[in-house]
This record gives C-alpha cells, sequence and structure tokens, in this order.
C-alpha cells in the first residue's frame, strides 16, 4: 500500500515543571528535506532529531518544530545587564540633542545577547532530550497514519486511472485492425476508380505492398502491450510495501512515452480520441504520484 508525503502530527508531554510539545508536518518533495526549528538550549540536539525523522520517514519536506515551557524559577532568562547599559548609552549617544524621543528597554530584550538562558544541568538535559526523543516518535507515528490514510486515497484514484488507460488500450487494439482494413478498401477503391479512367489494368501486387506499407507503419501492437505491462508494474508497486514514489513517476513517463507513440502512429480519428483520453489520464496519474513517497 503506497503512503502519502502529506501529513501532520503532534505530541506533548510534560516532567517536573516543564511542558514539552513537538509538531511534525510533512509535505511532498523529490528527496527528504528537514527543517527543524529547536530552542537554544536543545540545539546540541538537531543532529539527532534529523536522524530520527529520517529513520521513520522515507521522503518529504518535513518541518519539525519543538516547544519547551518551563516554569521553574531558575530557569528563567538572565538578562545580561552590561549588554543593555552598552545599547542604552550608544542609543543616548545616538539620539542625544533630540527631543521627543525615548528609549524602549523592552525591546531592548529583543536585541541579541541581552536576554540569555539560564545554563542547564547537562544530566538534566539529557534525561529532558529523552523525553523529547518518545514524543517526536509519537509525533511522526501520527503523521504515517495521516500519510497512510491519504495514500490509501491516492491509491483508489490511482487505479480508477490505470482502469481507464486499460479500458483505453482495448478499444485501441480493438480498432487499429480495422483501421488498416479501411485503407485497404479506400486505396482500393480509389485506385479502380483511376485505372478505370485510364482504361489500364489494376496491379493488385502493387496495391497489396502500399497496405503493406501503411499496415506496418500504423502497427501499435508493440506499443500497447508495452504500455499494459508498465500498468501491471504500476499495480504491484501500489500494492507493495516498499517506497514506491519514484518507480511510480518513472512508470508514469515510460507510460507516456508509450501512448505519444500510439498517437503518432494513429492515422485515424476514433484511435487519437482514444489516445487523447489515455493521455489525460496519464497527465493526471503524473500530478498524483508527485505526492506519493
Amino acid at each position: 500500500m503506497i503512503l502519502s508525503m502529506t501529513g501532520f502530527g503532534a505530541a506533548e508531554a510534560r516532567a517536573d515543571g516543564v511542558a514539552f510539545r513537538a509538531e511534525v508536518r510533512s509535505l511532498n518533495n523529490r528527496y527528504f528535506k528537514a527543517t527543524i526549528k529547536l530552542p537554544e538550549t536543545f540545539q546540541r540536539f538537531e543532529g539527532d532529531i534529523d536522524r530520527l525523522l529520517r529513520s521513520m520517514l522515507g521522503r518529504g519536506s518535513v518541518t519539525y518544530n519543538l516547544r519547551v515551557k518551563d516554569e521553574n524559577a531558575p530557569s528563567a532568562y538572565q538578562i545580561n545587564t552590561a549588554a543593555v547599559r552598552h545599547y542604552v548609552d550608544k542609543l543616548r549617544e545616538i539620539t542625544a540633542g533630540q527631543s521627543g524621543i525615548q528609549i524602549d528597554v523592552a525591546g531592548l530584550l529583543e536585541v541579541p545577547g541581552v536576554c540569555e538562558p539560564a545554563d542547564i544541568d547537562p544530566a538534566v538535559l539529557d534525561a529532558q532530550y529523552r523525553i523529547v526523543e518518545k514524543m517526536t516518535r509519537e509525533a511522526v507515528e501520527r503523521v504515517i497514519v495521516m500519510r497512510r490514510a491519504e495514500g490509501a486515497a491516492l491509491q483508489k484514484d490511482l487505479e480508477q486511472q490505470c482502469a481507464a488507460i486499460r479500458s483505453g488500450l482495448e478499444e485501441v487494439a480493438r480498432r487499429a485492425p480495422q483501421v488498416v482494413e479501411e485503407y485497404h478498401r479506400r486505396l482500393k477503391t480509389r485506385v479502380q476508380q483511376l485505372v478505370a479512367a485510364a482504361s489500364v489494368e489494376l496491379d493488385q501486387d502493387a496495391l497489396a505492398r502500399e497496405v503493406a506499407i501503411f499496415a506496418d507503419r500504423c502497427d501499435v501492437n508493440e506499443e500497447v502491450s508495452r504500455l499494459a505491462s508498465h500498468l501491471d508494474q504500476f499495480g504491484e508497486l501500489c500494492g507493495s510495501s516498499e517506497e514506491a514514489g519514484r518507480k511510480l513517476d518513472f512508470l508514469t513517463q515510460e507510460m507516456l512515452r508509450e501512448a505519444n507513440t500510439i498517437g503518432s502512429k494513429a492515422n485515424d480519428a476514433q484511435l487519437a480520441r482514444h489516445v487523447v483520453e489515455i493521455k489525460a489520464a496519464i497527465d493526471r496519474i503524473k500530478e498524483q504520484v508527485q505526492n506519493v513517497e
């Protein structure tokens, strides 16, 4: 069963007055790409989070956001008073002699280097990361559940499009021999009219050669067979447990190649209509498989 690359999952935990929340969002991408947003004190674990996400999610554009709220007094941010004085002095120097200008001290708290996180015991931080790791796994598992549900809907639509292509191929295979027969009849009638007017005898061998050349030029049996084979492989991949997105995308390109060849050989209005319907279904598949993991 295929998986979508679209999903969302979140998990929360609380321990010793510290609240954690992890959110994971996933969108389609040709490769795995992670954007990880962590509080400053957890920056050292970015590589661990990245490896964890990679191990659980095959591919996609993944955004990970961790929020930590520590209500313990020692954990409050410390204000670098020396930095504040330096900024205030500089601002006063710049605004000297200008009336009506006030210094926003609250705004200074957002300036880099003014507010600094309190130091955390490494053992406490490691214990907190173990909580974050477990919580992250839970969030990713919820992403996978959503991906699986989205994948089921994708697979249903893909199967419908494949069925439409098979139906069109059956019509092409049925109509193709009739095109040659009709060409034979039209050519024979036309030649008979011409030779009758010129009072010459019809060369049956030349007529047969012309029809054979036309039949060879319009023969689509090989393309129909290959396209049917691609559809079989497509169905097998959709039912397998492996990551099928890239292979499905490749098969879709091959299916479109065969459909284009059939279209170029289709010297008939009915065949051309069937080819247009087949290519439309392939285009819909191509769009859908971009979101398959």
